[in-house]
């Protein structure tokens, strides 16, 4: 998944093919999300699952 998360520009974030996988409830750590001091920190992965932005300022957005 990071190669490909590396492969993706924010322009072309929006056409990707993780926003076409079945929607799930379940989140991986170390895969969508990290902890750090206690947080959930979520990766690019979990923000290309979503397909589109949350406009939050997250720290590992695709989308900027």
């Amino acid at each position: 998944m990071d190669e490909y998360v590396a492969t993706l520009s924010s322009e072309t974030a929006t056409d990707n093919k993780a926003k076409d996988l079945p929607k799930t409830t379940n989140l991986i750590e170390g895969i969508d999300y990290y902890l750090e001091n206690g947080n959930y920190v979520f990766k690019a992965w979990f923000h290309l699952k979503r397909g589109n932005c949350c406009t939050n300022g997250c720290r590992h957005c695709p989308y900027k």
